[in-house]
């Protein structure tokens, strides 16, 4: 698919925008001000595919917090996500943050926008601008459909502007996927800022997997969109595998297992579901792009998975191993998810 070229900017050791990859973030769940928990939850992140991580900052202690965490080892660049108040965002810019979520046209005064821009650009650091629909002003935009929020983020941006920075990355989020997919293409049509993609305050695992692959993966396939948070309620970690399964989809990221498996029914031979759900729990450490097949009979066997890296199908007196479509030996029904985890470690 060819993508839109946006402009480019580095947060911290990240490119975003350009020919850049399109980059999986996530967001700390730990207070910000307990440095060892959420130096914590940043190495476990980063250690699934993480690139980029950000942190609430609501009061000054969790503003102060960027520093230690930064100077502790932290692996991946930090992002501070900060409401109104300019003088967390000066900390936070102060003590190292890699950027900035804050949305000028909520701070209180002009001279305070231009101190944070003066501060970011000391700092050499970007800022996002993040729009939400439920965040918009009811009494500037009583709905808060696509074209509000637009002209919101063009709002905010012009007050950057203004001070002559562009520094800037955008993004355009509703816990309605269609009015986040129009906001997004509406702005590309406006604007070469790069885009952050998700669907916001998307529910539980399932439901919010379901809007996300839908509102980002769509915008995608259209080319657009160069970083990426899928927002799920509940431990973060998920938010990384979610957004690897989207990028790996498409083919625009091709990292860790992807796996093949038939639909269960009647014709199946062992416990399909319980063996793909071992194999994907014990493997999630592999970086390196595989297509792993599960099949549970010899109907949907080697022919039907026949570019996967390796995999087995089952029979009625055990199962057999195939890489590349090609059966290289016979296996016990007993020794499947052994034979796939052997498989598996060479890719280590």
């Amino acid at each position: 698919m060819e993508r839109r070229k946006s402009l480019m900017l580095k947060i911290g050791n990240v490119e975003i925008g350009g020919n850049a990859p399109v980059s999986i973030q996530s967001m700390t769940t730990t207070p910000t001000s307990d440095v060892e928990a959420t130096l914590a939850q940043i190495l476990v992140l980063a250690d699934a595919g993480c690139d980029i991580v950000r942190l609430g900052i609501p009061d000054t202690e969790s503003a102060r917090a960027v520093k230690a965490i930064k100077s502790r080892g932290c692996p991946i660049p930090v992002v501070a996500d900060i409401h109104f108040d300019h003088k967390l965002a000066l900390i936070c810019a102060d003590g190292g943050a890699d950027g900035l979520r804050i949305n000028p046209g909520n701070l209180k005064k002009p001279e305070h926008v231009r101190d944070v821009v003066k501060a970011c650009k000391n700092a050499n650091i970007p800022i996002r601008i993040g729009v939400n629909a439920g965040s918009l002003d009811r009494a500037k935009y009583p709905v808060p459909n696509a074209e509000a929020m637009v002209q919101s983020a063009l709002e905010h941006i012009g007050l950057l502007e203004k001070e002559d920075y562009y520094e800037i990355k955008v993004s355009l989020k509703s816990h309605d996927v269609v009015t986040m997919i129009e906001a997004n293409r509406m702005f590309t049509r406006l604007r070469n800022y790069p885009l952050h993609l998700g669907v916001t305050e998307a529910g539980d695992y399932a439901q919010a997997l379901v809007k996300n692959s839908i509102g980002i993966g769509a915008l995608l396939l259209d080319g657009i969109g160069d970083t990426i948070r899928v927002s799920i309620t509940g431990d973060p970690l998920l938010e990384i595998d979610a957004a690897r399964m989207i990028l790996r989809s498409l083919g625009l990221r091709m990292e860790g297992v992807e796996i093949v498996s038939c639909p269960t029914c009647a014709r199946k031979e062992f416990d399909v579901e319980r063996t793909v759900r071992e194999f994907l729990d014990r493997t999630r450490g592999i970086k390196k792009y595989i297509k792993v097949a599960i099949m549970g009979c010899v109907v949907n066997g080697p022919g039907e998975a026949s570019d996967a890296d390796f995999g087995v199908a089952a029979g009625k007196s055990g199962a057999v191993l195939f890489k590349k479509g090609e059966v290289v030996k016979k296996i016990a029904a007993g020794q499947i998810l052994e034979a796939l985890l052997e498989e598996a470690g060479k890719y280590r």
